[in-house]
């Protein structure tokens, strides 16, 4: 019986093309491309089921609904065509500068027969190159463990996968958006690892069963885009454009003109910095220092303290390069270990309420950053109601949910925001919340 279901295993794998020669050694690693996913009875089906660990409808709902599969298609919309002219690029679905994230651009011999470039962001973007355990995974009694010495990236660690999101959705050296690419029409990016998991739509099943998982993975995502966006800046300092304006608030520039008496941002004022210089982006950080305040208040000093040094740096413009790349540098190192030991939290429902009660009572300081950080802090606070709402009640959920997606339709035109209605907003959350 047992060498019947083996070979039924092995033949359903070569009917899928999927039984490739497993390699010994990461020299040999390929990528597939994911239709060596898509059988009916591995990853292509129809309706997601309960019968093993895993949906069996990953690649359907990959190729229907995540707008990753679009990826490369794209990049030759009108937008994306114009966004080469611009760039002096002769086709953004052949430079390599748009395919490092809207395709899996690797060398090509690292391509399997069964690759193909325009698949866009497809299974191997995330899970790395397949053909080493692609057949043998499916058999019965292989362990996780042994997939991930075979090439398969870890995306069950929220330190590992918030790493490899923001290879795309915050950058690398090798994949950058910078001032002149957005100048040409690529949206700015930002990114929020539980918010961005609900809207991909989720393929899978998590194996961590915890409650508050996604109190965590939003904990978790915070600290390693901090430590992301530091280690960049601390690159950026070093090379020849500085400041590089993708590291400021953009909106602080990009934002409707209005008469000095009805601007918010006059009458605010510039505290911290000179009139007309453009501040250093804080939306990565304005949440963050809540949760490491509840989770490990002894931090937070020498946090605030680098923070405050890089603040500075970067909006005074003319400083020092050197200078900002150490403080860069030695706070995301802060950054990076609290994301490490935030990782192996367990959260809980008092806490979870304390985070919301803590990010909706700084409505002023999160507002006076500007847009981002005030999208920050609603796609934080939605994703810590949601979780608290599937393992209790506030009491008044139905008022809470509807002052939280009024934060979101102050985002709609973030050229539009007002710091003030924003943080009056927040002001009415708070006061929801018991």
């Amino acid at each position: 019986m047992k060498q019947v279901a083996g070979i039924k295993l092995l033949l359903g794998a070569l009917l899928a093309g999927r039984c490739l020669v497993a390699a010994d050694s990461a020299e040999s690693w390929k990528y597939t491309g994911p239709g060596s996913c898509s059988s009916p009875t591995c990853h292509g089906g129809v309706q997601p089921r309960d019968l093993n660990t895993v949906l069996q409808n990953e690649y359907s709902t990959w190729v229907v609904r995540d707008k990753h599969s679009h990826a490369f298609t794209n990049l030759t919309n009108p937008v994306g065509t114009r966004i080469a002219k611009i760039m002096g690029l002769p086709s953004p679905d052949t430079a390599p500068r748009c395919l490092a994230c809207h395709a899996l651009d690797v060398p090509a011999d690292q391509r399997a027969r069964t690759f193909d470039l325009t698949d866009g962001v497809g299974c191997e973007n995330c899970h790395g190159p397949a053909s080493a355990w692609l057949g043998p995974h499916t058999t019965r009694g292989w362990k996780y463990e042994k997939s991930l010495e075979l090439g398969l990236y870890d995306t069950r660690d929220l330190v590992k996968r918030s790493e490899k999101c923001l290879t795309c959705h915050l950058g690398t050296p090798e994949k950058m958006v910078d001032h002149e690419l957005i100048a040409a029409g690529h949206p700015d990016l930002y990114f929020e690892l539980d918010s961005f998991m609900s809207v991909m739509p989720p393929h899978w099943k998590e194996v961590d069963t915890d409650p508050w998982f996604a109190v965590r993975a939003m904990a978790v995502g915070q600290a390693v885009q901090l430590r992301e966006q530091l280690r960049r800046v601390a690159r950026e300092s070093q090379g020849g454009i500085w400041p590089e304006y993708t590291e400021l608030d953009c909106f602080a520039c990009h934002h409707n003109l209005t008469a000095a008496k009805d601007s918010w941002r006059q009458e605010r004022g510039y505290p911290g910095r000179r009139p007309g210089n453009p501040p250093f982006n804080l939306s990565r950080y304005v949440v963050f220092k809540h949760v490491i305040q509840d989770a490990d208040p002894s931090a937070v000093r020498d946090l605030e303290a680098g923070i405050k040094l890089v603040y500075a740096g970067v909006t005074a413009l003319n400083s020092d390069r050197r200078q900002v790349a150490e403080e860069a540098t030695s706070v995301s190192e802060l950054a990076g270990n609290l994301a490490k030991r935030l990782n192996g939290m367990k959260f809980d429902q008092p806490q979870t309420l304390r985070l919301l009660k803590s990010i909706a009572a700084d409505g002023d300081g999160i507002a006076e950053q500007g847009e981002r950080a005030a999208e920050q802090a609603t796609m934080a606070l939605d994703s810590l109601f949601i979780a608290y709402a599937k393992n209790g009640k506030l009491g008044d959920d139905a008022e809470i949910r509807a002052g939280i997606n009024g934060l979101f339709q102050q985002l709609d035109d973030p050229s539009l925001f007002n710091g003030f209605k924003f943080a009056a907003a927040m002001k009415n959350l708070s006061s929801l919340l018991p």
